[in-house]
């Protein structure tokens, strides 16, 4: 599907704001705001810690413009499934709480007229969902379990569009860009429905709107003399507009920033544009006070330029897609992004040794199995499809620290990695690694293009003794270097109170955070075979009640209200040492 856009052709409506809502089956109707997580906003523990659906309801008036259109409702996401009913008639159904869906209203839609739009959205989590969970009776009723370490938002957390186009329109957009010396190649492919006898035409512009290349058909290949690159850093953006036409008729039109890169891993290094690059930034998670992980432009926004006054250059969408708005910006910007499906909680070991024993084995016929599989298959389309056309986005990243070092494991995901990289063969594709399953154990590692590795030494493992952590950091990153693959570390840090202090740092202090996190940057500095590092995590964010967590994950460079702690002071003297020093 086509994200939706205004254009000669198209048209959109927001119909974002105030909807209907209640708690189902049985709740009081009330009002709730689109986008956000509900949680929060009501002060009502039924509300917060609900399990199981809740019903979105709003009136949308269609626009008396539109007859002979088709008209589809576009919901970017549904935390984390939903049932859309148009004027009580089901149209459409969608599991996945991060990726959009589009529920085509044509045939109950009456232009000038209103239609009343349900979406009833369930939070409920099993082994069958992406991330996994289970609902486990208790003597006080049901509780959620789940084993990612964040909480469990849920609701219409980004935009809901009302769209038009011509019942022959383009469906899909393919782009992939290669270099030739100085030029650049822009390979499109195009996707229709009822197109017989149309043609498509292909127009790239550069960035002033100048024409710099055109073709007739439905894919082609456009050249582009002396091309201006997209690199980490230099955003710069070409336009491909894509023409759908009856004889010289406009049918359809579609609009698609285009960045001219290239991706590869030779031996230890990551090349963009065949330069080694190395990252230097941050995981992140959409996790904002009262909206829980609604999107919102001016937070993005700071965050970015927060990102760019630390000198980072990439970040990671830990642990599910994130706005699409966000890779928007991440192209103009020329920030690097691994994207990462919600595949997190895919390992029992962690489960039983972080949030409490629970009984159960990773794979097997009554948890992760092929149904999940299934589930897990179609997320990755999905983020690939969505994703595929942003040059930000360098690297897929499956999963987040699922057990690995089980022949189950590579059972389960070795059809996984075959996919992706039939999707799209052009990126890396790799998973982030847990301590569990150490350099030797794992079996998951061989499938991968680049070693991510997550790592608490000193903080988890060896806390408060950082120089036994500096030294098993260093055994263990030698031996993955040993396989002659790049290695990024995609998680490391320490938990830390914002304002505790101390003479000689010691942990939850931001003396001991800082100093954690520079004895991480001796090791790297040692090991040729390391082309990254972020930190986790971006900001504080909502995790599960618990005693390990005080006001939730406290890793963060920031304080969840984006308030920089001792550590953001030093990592920006490392990343940018020409302007701190």
């Amino acid at each position: 599907m086509l994200r939706p856009q205004d254009n000669h052709s198209r048209e959109r409506i927001r119909l974002d704001g105030i909807w209907g809502f209640q708690l189902e089956p049985h709740g009081d109707p009330g009002v709730m705001a689109v986008p956000a997580s509900y949680n929060d906003i009501p002060v009502d523990a039924a509300v917060r810690d609900h399990i199981g659906a809740v019903l979105y309801t709003q009136e949308v008036w269609i626009p008396r413009g539109w007859a002979g259109r088709r008209i589809v409702l576009v919901f970017e996401a549904a935390t984390h499934r939903a049932v859309v009913r148009v004027n009580g008639v089901e149209i459409t159904r969608h599991e996945g709480g991060y990726t959009p869906f589009e529920a085509d209203l044509t045939d109950l839609a009456v232009p000038g007229q209103p239609v009343l739009v349900e979406v009833e959205v369930d939070n409920t989590l099993s082994f069958q969902t992406i991330p996994p969970g289970v609902i486990e009776q208790t003597p006080h009723g049901p509780r959620q379990r789940y084993w990612h370490d964040f909480f469990n938002y849920a609701g219409l957390h980004r935009s809901v569009w009302l769209t038009s186009t011509d019942p022959r329109h383009l469906t899909d957009v393919t782009v992939v860009t290669d270099l030739d010396g100085a030029d650049g190649l822009v390979n499109y492919r195009t996707d229709a429905t009822d197109a017989a006898g149309c043609r498509t035409v292909a127009t790239l512009r550069d960035a002033a709107g100048a024409v710099v290349a055109t073709h007739d058909g439905a894919t082609g290949s456009l050249r582009v003399v002396d091309a201006h690159r997209w690199a980490p850093g230099d955003g710069y953006l070409y336009e491909l507009e894509l023409r759908l036409l009856d004889d010289e008729v406009l049918v359809d039109e579609y609009r698609q920033t285009v960045g001219i890169r290239t991706v590869r891993v030779d031996g230890t290094r990551f090349l963009i544009n065949d330069e080694p690059f190395y990252f230097t930034g941050f995981a992140r998670h959409e996790d904002i006070a009262v909206l829980g992980k609604a999107h919102n432009d001016a937070v993005l926004l700071h965050d970015l330029a927060l990102l760019q006054w630390l000198g980072a250059n990439s970040l990671r969408t830990s642990h599910y897609p994130h706005s699409e708005d966000m890779l928007d910006q991440a192209d103009r910007l020329g920030i690097v992004v691994i994207d990462e499906t919600a595949a997190v909680g895919l390992n029992m070991g962690i489960g039983g040794g972080v949030f409490g024993a629970q009984g159960y084995v990773t794979y097997s016929d009554d948890t992760i199995n092929t149904g999940t599989q299934a589930v897990h298959a179609q997320a990755i389309r999905e983020l690939v499809g969505r994703d595929k056309n942003h040059p930000s986005v360098v690297m897929w990243s499956i999963a987040n620290e699922p057990e690995s070092e089980t022949d189950a494991a590579v059972d389960y995901f070795t059809p996984l990695f075959e996919l992706t990289r039939e999707c799209d063969p052009t990126r890396p594709v790799g998973f982030a690694n847990v301590v569990l399953s150490p350099h030797g154990a794992c079996k998951l590692s061989a499938l991968s293009d680049v070693l991510m590795l997550n790592r608490y030494y000193g903080w988890y493992l060896q806390p408060g003794d950082l120089a036994a952590a500096e030294e098993n950091l260093e055994t263990e990153l030698r031996a993955w270097a040993t396989d002659g693959k790049p290695i990024i570390m995609t998680e490391y840090g320490a938990d830390t109170y914002p304002g505790l202090h101390a003479a000689l740092p010691t942990p939850w202090t931001e003396e001991y955070q800082a100093e954690l996190l520079e004895l991480y940057h001796r090791v790297f500095d040692r090991i040729d075979a390391i082309v990254g590092e972020q930190v986790w995590v971006f900001a504080d964010f909502t995790t599960t009640a618990g005693v390990m967590r005080v006001g939730g994950n406290k890793k963060g460079l920031f304080t969840r209200d984006r308030l920089p702690k001792a550590a953001a002071h030093a990592m920006r003297r490392r990343w940018l040492p020409e302007v701190t020093r």
